[in-house]
């Protein structure tokens, strides 16, 4: 989840749209690489914890308060294994991670926020299988929602277990909405464009004072990922070998409906002005929060910005509207993932830390409170001492909604959505004559670097 003040946030949403595809590069050079040790086989069959003992450490991005909740989790973890020590250090690099790893100083475990990189981290065995630990200790994997573990494990090893979710819906200013005489969000892409025309008002001199709904892809969370899911539209073939930008109709319908509302909200000109004083998105100068802009895709990790930054805004969250009505309620769900690093000393207490973080009630719960973010097993989702509210509890239902999706991720990572990012910024820019070639030349440009995942 994306933190104030931390700009060594997950693999968030932000991060996802901006990505310089050297990130491709870098993974894709061991993408390939075979795993060099033998799958490791658990040694201890006792299920008593006193019966573990022995020193680990724990790597994990998170730092000031947020590592505060880590911590937290791990002092629960030792009340159960009191004999097992656990050296955490928080406010790690996953490119400091994987230099380890090769260098053969990994830590034990390792919470990474990129989990677009679980093709890599799997197949270069960077990441050990955890498949003998599950079935060992008979693992409900079955409390994991199925969008979730698409994103732990690749080519059939599940080398990640998740660590806490997010998930993208929409934010909106119900005293704009009234005003406006709007009764509710929108719930299809159709009435998101009259939604933003209806509350985009403007100053004496014709420019634009307050925005519906910033259609640019730059903006905040307004990514290539995010904006798929509401047009329903494909990445990959259904084999994963190959592009399907240019032949799902769905990535047409999205950018000619996004190039329309550019321009019926007054044209590129009027919206970059309108832009030029936006405020940052990670600070108490957010769009949203100081209501200079109605609408906004956004994650649950807006909510604790909003209740310490803007406690007074009169706001609620929805879904991500959809193409169709059917598809209404799902959203884009991704996060942090946990593993054992290949040359752990110790994977069998490694893994029992792994199992508590991941798989707990109690430390999903408390996690997801402390860092609001959605667990990941639906026990913690259910629990009663889960702290919601009604705008968290519409992530909590995307998250449970059997539609909701996430990225294919490859051997090279997700940096395919870096390539429509590129495409989709010279597309609202008008520097695309022809949408059609434009969307087959990113299917080149993708299935590039697919070549290289297997």
């Amino acid at each position: 989840m994306p933190q104030k003040g931390n700009t060594m946030t997950h693999y968030s949403n932000k991060v996802l749209a901006l990505a310089s595809l050297a990130g491709a590069m870098l993974l894709g050079l061991t993408a390939c690489t075979t795993a060099s040790q033998p799958p490791v086989t658990p040694s201890v069959s006792t299920k008593n914890p006193a019966d573990y003992s022995g020193d680990i450490t724990l790597w994990h991005f998170f730092d000031g308060s947020e590592a505060n909740v880590i911590q937290t989790a791990v002092d629960g973890f030792r009340k159960i294994y009191p004999n097992i020590k656990v050296t955490v250090m928080p406010g790690q690099d996953d490119d400091q991670m994987r230099a380890d790893i090769a260098a053969g100083q990994a830590a034990d475990v390792a919470i990474t926020y990129s989990s677009d990189q679980i093709g890599h981290l799997c197949s270069s065995g960077d990441f050990i299988d955890l498949a003998p630990y599950i079935s060992h200790d008979n693992v409900d994997m079955g409390q994991i929602p199925s969008v979730v573990q698409s994103y732990t494990k690749y080519d059939g090893v599940q080398c990640a277990l998740p660590m806490l979710a997010d998930v993208t819906g929409l934010f909106y200013n119900k005293d704009l909405f009234d005003a406006a005489g709007i009764a509710g969000p929108p719930q299809t892409l159709a009435e998101l464009a009259a939604d933003a025309k209806a509350l985009t008002t403007h100053n004496r001199d014709g420019s634009i004072k307050v925005l519906g709904f910033m259609p640019f892809m730059e903006y905040y969370e307004n990514n290539p990922a995010n904006l798929a899911v509401m047009a329903g539209a494909q990445w990959l073939t259904a084999d994963g070998s190959a592009s399907a930008v240019s032949s799902d109709p769905a990535w047409k319908t999205l950018l000619n409906w996004q190039k329309k509302l550019i321009k019926d909200l007054g044209g590129n000109k009027a919206l970059s002005k309108w832009a030029a004083k936006s405020g940052d998105e990670f600070s108490d100068q957010n769009d949203f929060e100081t209501g200079y802009v109605a609408m906004q895709i956004d994650g649950e990790w807006r909510i604790p910005y909003i209740n310490d930054e803007a406690p007074d805004l009169n706001y609620g969250t929805a879904p991500l509207p959809a193409s169709s009505p059917d598809k209404y309620g799902a959203g884009r769900v991704e996060g942090n993932i946990i593993g054992i690093p290949r040359g752990s000393a110790n994977p069998d207490l490694a893994w029992q830390l792994v199992k508590y973080l991941a798989m707990d009630v109690d430390a999903q719960v408390q996690m997801g409170n402390g860092l609001m973010s959605v667990p990941t097993i639906m026990s913690a989702v259910n629990s009663p001492d889960l702290m919601t509210s009604s705008q968290y509890q519409t992530f909590l239902d995307a998250f449970c909604n059997p539609d909701s999706v996430t990225e294919p991720r490859t051997a090279a990572g997700t940096d395919y959505v870096g390539v429509m990012a590129a495409f989709m910024s010279d597309w609202e820019s008008g520097d695309v004559a022809n949408l059609a070639k434009g969307l087959a030349n990113v299917d080149e440009q993708i299935d590039s670097m697919l070549g290289g995942d297997g």
